[in-house]
């Protein structure tokens, strides 16, 4: 595989931050090009995505509705085996509708009461490109875990925080309480967001 397009809804499921950084933490453990699309942007605005392209990330706004963004998915996925992950309910499948019509694959509306994603797409597909190249639509996942990685590895996943990380005090810093923490520091003067310090602790925690 060499790259994970990851689909985030603008609204409708709303974007679920802390949850898109685990997906992108994930990602960077795999050495997987990731790529969000903001997608409905037909219905919301896709600031909250706004910090991820200021540390680097690249992100397509689009919608499946309009056809905003897809030609530039579409030469995404050109000649690369691609995997599409995210949140049920944000519009993978419809996404994949547009870059190539004729899939007609299934797609689903909103929960009418839990605001959440059906499930329409049950199993993994591995779908050949008329372009060139394959892409996996996936069933759309609600929990996604960092597995087997320490606290060092986590923050390593962070590209805000990679170059920080030998200049603390201590070289086993967790980054939580000790002193003299460059990535603490790094939050105190705005270099790097509290959220995404935030979500770290959150994922890092008990590793």
């Amino acid at each position: 595989m060499d790259q994970v397009v990851i689909v985030f809804a603008c609204a409708e499921p709303y974007p679920d931050l802390w949850k898109l950084d685990r997906f992108l933490a994930a990602a960077e453990a795999d050495e997987l090009a990731p790529i969000v699309v903001a997608n409905k942007a037909d219905i919301a605005d896709a600031a909250p995505f706004n910090e991820y392209r200021d540390i680097g990330y690249s992100i397509v706004v689009a919608s499946a509705k309009l056809g905003t963004g897809v030609e530039e998915i579409r030469e995404r996925l050109r000649g690369k085996v691609s995997a599409f992950v995210g949140p049920s309910g944000v519009g993978k499948s419809s996404l994949l509708n547009s870059v190539q019509p004729g899939l007609e694959l299934r797609t689903g509306d909103m929960g009418a009461v839990t605001h959440k994603g059906r499930h329409t797409t049950t199993s993994a597909q591995l779908i050949p490109l008329r372009i060139g190249g394959w892409v996996a639509d996936t069933p759309g996942l609600r929990q996604f875990e960092l597995l087997d990685l320490s606290h060092e590895e986590i923050a390593d996943c962070l590209p805000e925080f990679r170059g920080l990380v030998g200049r603390c005090r201590f070289d086993d810093c967790r980054h939580y309480s000790e002193p003299n923490c460059a990535i603490k520091a790094a939050v105190a003067s705005g270099a790097i967001s509290r959220r995404r310090y935030e979500s770290y602790l959150a994922m890092s925690a008990g590793a």
